[in-house]
């Protein structure tokens, strides 16, 4: 079975989800964050939850760094009664990736993004992908876990980010 890059998927949600001229706040905290995706060709799907600790520091530090990638360009957003959409082209390693993205905030702790992305030519095997990532608060993080800090499902901390 094929698996998607995960910095593909990390590329298309930090694109996808921060280039808004600015998101609504965020509850500060941790976050389940479950990300469903189907590669073509192939019909390949995967589906894995992760959390997230972040606070509006992290937030603007992850919007800030998808608004100034210079390979991405906003070729139309809208934010509208809580709903934003996107659509842009970015090129990465040769590829085009033109993705639409609808990210729907439902409030302050939780929010659910749809995505679809071609590649052309297609990346890592990948001609089209659909995303789908559903976030919801769970309350403080944890004792030890700092804002920008990502648990994987077997528990591994990652450092997204220090301030």
């Amino acid at each position: 079975m094929r698996k998607t890059p995960a910095f593909v998927l990390g590329f298309l949600l930090l694109v996808g989800l921060a280039l808004a001229i600015q998101p609504p706040q965020m509850k500060e905290g941790l976050w389940s964050v479950r990300t469903q995706s189907t590669d073509n060709p192939g019909n390949i799907k995967s589906d894995h939850t992760q959390k997230l600790c972040r606070n509006h520091a992290y937030d603007q530090y992850a919007h800030e760094l998808a608004k100034n990638m210079k390979t991405c360009k906003v070729l139309s957003e809208n934010f509208t009664g809580g709903t934003y959409t996107v659509d842009t082209e970015c090129k990465l390693a040769g590829s085009v990736i033109k993705s639409r993205s609808t990210t729907t905030y439902q409030s302050d702790t939780a929010f659910r993004s749809e995505s679809h992305a071609s590649y052309t030519p297609e990346f890592h095997g990948i001609g089209e992908m659909t995303l789908i990532v559903d976030q919801k608060y769970l309350g403080a993080c944890p004792s030890g876990v700092q804002p920008g800090d990502r648990i994987a499902e077997d528990g591994t901390i990652t450092h997204l980010w220090r301030h």
